[in-house]
C-alpha cells in the first residue's frame, strides 16, 4: 500500500496524465489484507501502523481514478475499489466484505463507503452476512459504473480512461471535487460548492478553449490552465 500511494502520488502531480487506471489481474483486483500478519498485530501495531490511513491518500488524489476490478474484490481490496472515482467490473467480479467471519470488522472505510454506494439493507447483508455481490448485482445496486466482458476487464476501463483524460483537465477535477462534495454533505453545502467550482472552472483557460471550440467546430486543445 506504501508503494502504491507512492505510485499514484506521483502520477497525479504528473500535469501529463489527466487519468489513471488501478488494477490487479483477471483472477483477482485485490483479495484484501494477509490475514497472518493482522493475527500477529494488537490494536496498538494497527495504529502506529497506519494502515487505514492510506485508503484516505487515495481518496484526496486529484486525477480521476478508475478502478478495473476482475475476479475477487474482498475486504481491504473492496475499499480499495471504492476508493476510486469509477469502478469498472468484469462479469467475473465479486464483491465482499468478510470481515465479521473473522471477528473483525471493515475499518478502511467499507461501513461507511459501500452504505452510501448501496443503501442500507444491501450493505447490512453484505457485511453481516458475508454475502458476495456479483458484478451484475453491484450495477444494479450503483456500486459499479459498467459491467464489461471478461476479457475486457483492463481495456474498457483504459478506454474509458482515455475519454476522461480527453476532457477539460480542470473542469474534471472540479466537477470529481464536486460529485463528492454530494456525496459527504448537505445539498445546500453541496450546491454552493458546486457554484464556486463553476465559476473557477469558467475563469480557466481550458473553459474559453472548449467554448470557442464549440463553435467553431473543431476539437478542443486542452492545457490544464
Amino acid at each position: 500500500m506504501d508503494e502504491l500511494v507512492a505510485t499514484l502520488s506521483e502520477l497525479d502531480r504528473d500535469k501529463a496524465v489527466r487519468c489513471i487506471v488501478l488494477g490487479g489481474n483477471e483472477r483477482a483486483f485485490a483479495a484484501g489484507a494477509d490475514i497472518g500478519e493482522l493475527a500477529r498485530s494488537s490494536a496498538i501495531d494497527l495504529y502506529y501502523q497506519r494502515r487505514v490511513e492510506r485508503w484516505d491518500a487515495i481518496r484526496s488524489l486529484w486525477t480521476p481514478l478508475v478502478a478495473a476490478v476482475s475476479g475477487f474484490c474482498l475486504g481491504g481490496g473492496c475499499e480499495l475499489a471504492m476508493s476510486c472515482d469509477l469502478i469498472v467490473a468484469s462479469e467475473t467480479a465479486q464483491f465482499g466484505q468478510p470481515e465479521t467471519s473473522l471477528g473483525i470488522i471493515p475499518g478502511a472505510g467499507g461501513t461507511q463507503r459501500l452504505t452510501r454506494a448501496v443503501g442500507k439493507a444491501l450493505a447490512m447483508d453484505v457485511i453481516l452476512s458475508g454475502r458476495r455481490l456479483t458484478a451484475q448485482e453491484a450495477l444494479a445496486a450503483g456500486l459499479v459504473s459498467r459491467v464489461v466482458a471478461r476479457e475486457a476487464w483492463l481495456e474498457e476501463p483504459k478506454r474509458l480512461a482515455r475519454e476522461v483524460a480527453a476532457k477539460g483537465p480542470v473542469a474534471t477535477r472540479l466537477a470529481k471535487e464536486s460529485v463528492n462534495r454530494a456525496y459527504e454533505t448537505t445539498l445546500q453545502a453541496g450546491l454552493e460548492a458546486e457554484r464556486r467550482a463553476l465559476y473557477l472552472a469558467f475563469a480557466s483557460e481550458d473553459a474559453s478553449e472548449g467554448l470557442t471550440a464549440f463553435t467553431e467546430k473543431r476539437e478542443p486543445e486542452f492545457k490544464g490552465r
